[in-house]
């Protein structure tokens, strides 16, 4: 029998926070919501945060990079950045379609990637 894919697990130093901006700023549904853990959903994706009082992202290499892709790339990374986020450089247009450069921070956390499908 195959493993079943359970969810993503990100560790964070604020929870509630974590929570609340995957929820304003990309419109994941909260179910569980408390200082040590909480559980979002997204389509399919299960995403799941969990407290932590160090960087491990740091401090033992541990990373995770979340994709998504938007209708509307300036507004999602406007709205993402009103919540804390920082862009590690401009918005690229390529052939493919639109992208946040490379990555984005989310406060107490690890990596994000924002991508349009829609042309410049």
């Amino acid at each position: 029998m195959a493993a079943a894919f359970r969810w993503v697990i990100q560790l964070h130093k604020d929870v509630p926070r974590a929570a609340s901006f995957y929820s304003e700023g990309l419109g994941f549904t909260i179910d569980v919501c408390t200082l040590r853990w909480a559980e979002l959903h997204s389509g399919s994706l299960k995403l799941a945060l969990m407290h932590s009082r160090s960087n491990n992202l740091l401090q033992n290499g541990y990373s995770s990079m979340l994709s998504f892709t938007v209708t509307d790339i300036q507004s999602t990374i406007n709205k993402l950045i009103s919540l804390g986020a920082q862009l590690d450089g401009p918005i690229k247009y390529e052939i493919h379609g639109k992208r946040a450069s490379s990555i984005t921070e989310i406060p107490y956390s690890s990596l994000q990637y924002v991508s349009s499908n829609a042309k410049a």
